[in-house]
């Protein structure tokens, strides 16, 4: 009996721990800003900024939902640099060669300002094709079926010799 009792501990340690590796491998490897520009000065990747808020709601749903996909974060940390970034940090900023601060007046960081333009809704998706490129912001939540012809338009370069709406007609989304 004693070996029975073993046998099935030692089973159950051994799928805790495959399961507990691969949920940790699904994750997606979010860096810093300082941390995205110096891989970019290596390896010119696409780069992925979630914008989010602590009080959006749909920020959390999105995280768990989309961001915490098995398919969805094993493709970002494949093709893309993946920044979190929240709108309303208190901290001082590098990039690009500028130094962004919170604006108190508004209530935001001047780098949300900057990434997202006009577009101020949360949970906020932007995309920075190439060092050259201007960010390219959506808001709102994104199924991952949703989110997959964005990921590719960008993560496949499609944006280099394709306009979006033309991609987007002729995309079969497979997750």
């Amino acid at each position: 009996m004693q070996k029975v009792v073993t046998f099935i501990f030692l089973l159950a340690v051994i799928s805790y721990s495959f399961s507990v590796r691969d949920h940790e491998s699904n994750k997606i490897n979010w860096l810093g800003f300082q941390e995205a520009a110096k891989k970019m000065e290596i390896k010119e990747l696409p780069v992925i900024i979630d914008v989010y808020t602590d009080w959006c709601g749909w920020c959390k749903v999105m995280d768990r939902k989309t961001y915490g996909k098995s398919k969805v974060a094993a493709y970002i940390n494949e093709k893309f640099y993946a920044i979190k970034f929240n709108a309303e940090s208190k901290e001082d900023i590098m990039w690009r060669g500028k130094i962004y601060r919170y604006d108190k007046q508004r209530g935001i960081h001047s780098l949300a300002l900057e990434l997202i333009k006009k577009d101020m809704g949360f949970p906020n998706t932007v995309f920075i094709p190439d060092e050259k490129s201007e960010p390219q912001s959506m808001a709102g939540y994104l199924t991952p079926k949703e989110f997959q012809v964005y990921l590719t338009y960008y993560g496949e370069a499609k944006n280099k010799s394709l306009d979006f709406e033309s991609y987007a007609r002729r995309f079969k989304p497979s997750w």
